[in-house]
């Protein structure tokens, strides 16, 4: 008899934990698991990717009341006499307004909305949270399981996380799973007390099905030098210091074109700074992009300038269609990239980027040796399955 699985994460939008579901839901054996889905909206550029095996439950019920503007959700719960509910979007006002650090805004958040939400009706044998935060919390109130597994996608201390409201969480959790060699000595560091439940399991990856994706053409300026970035529009990625070293790189007579595919919440900011430095004809966002790989193969150079991340899949990405790659120093960057081997790193800030993607669009030498030796390295990663294979057991 097949197991029954549930994964749980807030959306499919583009995102390295949301890519990085899908890549596992494509690996997995359906001979030996039954999948539900469940998303918090129905929403994002991976949905229709799905397989067809794996089951999308409805979104939540009143979980769009808390996330929706407020006036809209009072209007339609009073509408509908939904009294209960009204009564902890309103409680959670408290929390949008006094708390100023939005992941721990999330967080404490949460202890109204579970309040509004129902439990699922149906036993599963493993059920996954695959997300920090609401995801895992979900996981743990609302469902019924044998087994519990909660992911963390990042690098814990810098999200900025309240302990406290985690823990009573992971000490719930059969195992608790993260991406990196960093990320997993974080989180023992931080919580000692559940070493022995927290583990380590690489995003998978396929060289295969990127290569082939990555033969789709696209409209890419092909004339001058391309840079490629793919990652959320928001401050983790790093993206207003991006622009700041291409201001330095176009000041200082480089041709040069800088795409960003991805989307968030800090587009406006990002498209202020562009225009005030007027930079519209050198760095474009350009949204969101189902299949980003013909954007990278075609770069000429990939760059990440991100303040922190947990293990960047476009990293990886970019690794395995043999791009040049400049990455900021952020703590877990050493997990992908060693500096003059398969990569460039530079600390975090303009003037640094803006020397590294100069020093690899002229030093033809260097960017041969980071080709040639990401040539020779082993990167599908298709393997990590057998580990959620041995938790789920």
């Amino acid at each position: 008899m097949k197991k029954k699985l549930l994964f749980i994460i807030p959306n499919l939008n583009s995102g390295g934990a949301e890519k990085a579901l899908l890549s596992l839901l494509q690996t997995l054996d359906f001979e030996r698991y039954e999948v539900d889905l469940l998303l918090f909206k129905k929403e994002g550029i991976f949905l229709n990717q799905l397989p067809k095996e794996v089951h999308l439950l409805p979104e939540p019920q009143n979980y769009s009341y808390f996330d929706m503007p407020l006036l809209q959700a009072v209007t339609e719960l009073i509408t509908k006499l939904k009294f209960k509910v009204l009564f902890y979007r309103l409680a959670a006002i408290y929390i949008y307004k006094t708390e100023r650090i939005p992941t721990v805004r999330e967080q404490k958040v949460w202890s109204f909305m579970k309040n509004a939400l129902h439990n699922l009706d149906k036993e599963y044998d493993v059920a996954i949270g695959y997300l920090q935060k609401t995801a895992n919390y979900f996981c743990i109130d609302k469902v019924k399981a044998t087994k519990k597994i909660g992911f963390v996608h990042n690098d814990y201390r810098m999200l900025k996380l309240d302990k406290t409201i985690d823990e009573p969480y992971f000490k719930k959790f059969d195992s608790i799973v993260t991406i990196s060699e960093v990320c997993e000595s974080i989180l023992k560091e931080e919580f000692p007390q559940f070493s022995d439940k927290i583990s380590l399991m690489y995003n998978i990856s396929s060289p295969k099905s990127i290569r082939k994706m990555a033969e789709e053409k696209v409209d890419l300026d092909s004339s001058i030098d391309t840079i490629v970035t793919v990652g959320r529009l928001n401050d983790q990625k790093g993206l207003d210091i991006a622009i700041d070293a291409c201001k330095i790189l176009v000041d200082n007579g480089h041709k040069l074109k800088w795409y960003i595919i991805g989307e968030g919440n800090l587009r406006p900011n990002l498209e202020q700074q562009i225009a005030e430095n007027n930079l519209q004809s050198n760095f474009i966002l350009l949204g969101l992009k189902e299949n980003p790989y013909p954007y990278v193969q075609q770069a000429t150079i990939y760059a990440q300038p991100s303040r922190f991340e947990g293990k960047s899949i476009a990293i990886d990405e970019a690794k395995i269609l043999h791009k040049p790659i400049l990455v900021t120093n952020f703590p877990s960057a050493k997990d992908q990239i060693e500096h003059l081997v398969n990569g460039y790193v530079v600390e975090i800030n303009a003037k640094a980027i803006a020397d590294g993607i100069a020093k690899l669009l002229t030093d033809k030498e260097v960017t041969n040796t980071l080709v040639l030796n990401l040539q020779k390295e082993s990167l599908g990663t298709e393997s990590e399955i057998e580990k959620m294979y041995q938790l789920m057991e």
